[in-house]
């Protein structure tokens, strides 16, 4: 295998970052198969609900895609919770970094905030304020993540519903993750 040059950034070549952006770009075409792997993780994880982690993805991809929404809502929509896994507390946070080089910005946007939005359900139970959510009140992305939520992920842990399986969404996951990454940052 090749390997650069250095063993301090400060002191590579030219030809020593050509290389190391050629290797990048093949271990960046790999990512939708990592991407599955992670959310496979998901499946009898952890969970206290009538259905897995998974199968709840899997649920709130079908409802979107049900519904009619673009590819890449519905592909964000299956990882929304894909940080779960290593990430319990801030897995929004997770799922929306790793989408947010192949999403717009109002998908990374909803992803990376439905986890504050889904807290609306149940978190006045637990002494929190289900409410918090207001702060982003006038954002104009706020009305899209209360749908997310509204009509795809609190009713998506029914073990009754006609879930579609994984490989119906993995090409568009691979479509999505072999796009260009924005540069809208």
């Amino acid at each position: 295998m090749e390997t650069v040059s250095f063993t301090r950034m400060e002191d590579g070549s030219r030809e020593d970052y050509l290389l190391l952006a050629k290797l990048e770009r093949g271990h960046a075409s790999g990512t939708a198969d990592r991407v599955l792997e992670q959310l496979l993780w998901l499946k009898d994880s952890f969970s206290g609900y009538k259905i897995d982690r998974l199968q709840h993805s899997l649920q709130v991809a079908t409802r979107a895609y049900r519904d009619g929404a673009d590819e890449e809502t519905v592909v964000a929509a299956l990882l929304h919770d894909i940080g779960d896994s290593l990430a319990p507390h801030n897995h929004s946070e997770v799922a929306a970094a790793i989408l947010k080089p192949y999403v717009s910005k109002p998908t990374h946007w909803v992803i990376k905030h439905h986890g504050l939005f889904q807290s609306y359900y149940y978190v006045h139970y637990l002494g929190g304020d289900r409410n918090a959510m207001e702060k982003y009140r006038g954002h104009p992305y706020y009305a899209a993540a209360v749908a997310f939520c509204d009509l795809w992920d609190q009713p998506s842990f029914d073990p009754n519903y006609d879930t579609l399986a994984l490989e119906t969404f993995d090409p568009m996951l691979r479509r999505i993750f072999s796009r260009e990454p924005f540069r809208w940052r």
